[in-house]
């Protein structure tokens, strides 16, 4: 048994190394590869539509004033961007992997924007802006009656289901709602992951609920901003607050949401953490399934930490050889979307998406949910995942003591919901019910 054990250990070792080798290669070829793409779309940008377009290599004043925003800096502060759209002008944070990607290539051939968290954690006092009135008024098309619209570029897909929207003054997510419609006891949302959609809910849970579920809740599944048959607006960040703000605005107010539950996967973990933290009076109970938390260690940018762990650069797993070349090779990905279905605006959202600036957040929503938030708190994770490892439920658990952690054997990513859709459909059936006292 020794024996067997150590060539095992050893076979392990050997696919690592193996695992690290090709991986090395494989990502320096894609470097270079996307270096040229990237010269290459610009040149197509400026010949097809006569302007060259900012991409992520960019710096950020440039890539920020040419899509049109306004940034706005101060020493010793977070860089924060003023975005005008036509109806609106908000202050956003500037997520510092957005533009700050490195690579092998990248660091031998530019130089890269590295914002200075010493110092901003040295002066945590909000800054304050200053934006003339007049150049706000002419962004937002009120000067000579000018509507600013945001063509699609030569590489978008301008079909109707994609820039429909756009047209309209309907600006929310798309619900797929099931269950109780009269009487309803209590709701449930449905917060889908990465690369994603409401169908991972709709399609798999919803039709195994048992019949006293559907008479009692009302399942509300969403296609979040960017996703599935929602909006995805090329002009828009994806933060954290445009997210809680569109479910906000498609979810809890139109259908008068009084109390809910929230059942979360991957990603939209965060966004569940973020609802929990600012509706903590509302919320009955909340379920999280393979979150992905990755304390940073101390001196490192926690959003950068996350996008490495998530986005390894490795060849294998498959998966998250996916989420690295979705997550570091723009160009690639663009590339990609236009072989493959004319991007249909893919591509910039889910660079968003990935570089979002939310695990610099996640500490902090831990620690309001740890204090604040005092329903059922439960988390589902696959012993076998390897996009999100286990450890990351066992490090959160860690900071929200109250919370009960459930491993799933044998499930990883995606079957620890699909494959096993109705037995977890009457697990949380039971932590709903015990959540609202029901007998």
């Amino acid at each position: 048994m020794a024996v067997k054990d150590h060539i095992v250990s050893i076979s392990r070792m050997g696919g690592r190394l193996l695992n690290d080798v090709v991986s090395v290669l494989v990502f320096i070829v894609l470097d270079v590869v996307d270096f040229f793409l990237c010269y290459a779309f610009k040149i197509a940008d400026f010949l097809i539509e006569a302007e060259w377009k900012p991409c992520y290599c960019s710096s950020v004043k440039e890539a920020i004033t040419s899509s049109g925003k306004i940034l706005v800096s101060e020493e010793g502060e977070s860089k924060k961007v003023v975005r005008v759209s036509c109806s609106r002008l908000q202050l956003e944070e500037i997520s510092d992997t957005l533009y700050t990607r490195p690579y092998f290539v990248s660091q031998v051939c530019k130089s890269k924007i590295r914002p200075s968290s010493s110092a901003a954690a040295a002066n945590p006092r909000r800054p304050t802006f200053t934006v003339n009135p007049t150049i706000v008024e002419m962004l937002q098309g009120r000067i000579g009656k000018h509507r600013i619209l945001l063509a699609p570029r030569w590489s978008d897909c301008d079909c109707e289901s994609c820039t429909a929207w756009t047209s309209s003054s309907k600006e929310t997510l798309y619900v797929k709602a099931d269950g109780a419609k009269d009487d309803v006891y209590e709701d449930v949302l449905f917060i889908h992951g990465f690369i994603s959609s409401s169908a991972f809910w709709s399609e798999t849970l919803y039709p195994n609920f048992s019949k006293s579920a559907k008479t009692k809740y009302r399942f509300l599944a969403v296609d979040l901003l960017g996703f599935g048959r929602s909006p995805k607006p090329n002009d828009s960040l994806y933060t954290l607050r445009e997210h809680l703000e569109m479910i906000e605005r498609s979810v809890l107010e139109p259908y008068k949401v009084k109390s809910f539950h929230i059942v979360a996967h991957s990603l939209g973990c965060i966004l569940a953490l973020a609802l929990a933290v600012k509706h903590p009076s509302l919320l009955k109970s909340l379920t999280l399934l393979a979150p992905p938390y990755f304390p940073a260690p101390k001196g490192e940018a926690p959003a950068q930490y996350t996008m490495r762990r998530i986005a390894p650069r490795k060849v294998w797993p498959v998966i998250a050889f996916g989420a690295s070349i979705g997550c570091w090779y723009e160009h690639i990905s663009r590339t990609a979307c236009l072989v493959l279905s004319k991007n249909h605006r893919l591509l910039e959202f889910l660079t968003k998406l990935l570089t979002r600036n939310s695990a610099g957040k996640l500490e902090g929503y831990l620690e309001e949910v740890k204090n604040r938030v005092k329903c059922n708190i439960t988390i589902f994770h696959g012993k076998d995942d390897e996009l999100i490892p286990i450890e990351c439920s066992y490090d959160m658990q860690s900071r929200i003591p109250q919370a009960q952690l459930k491993v799933v054997e044998n499930k990883d990513h995606l079957t620890i919901v699909v494959g096993r859709q109705k037995a977890f459909a009457r697990e949380l059936e039971e932590i709903w019910k015990n959540a609202s006292g029901l007998s």
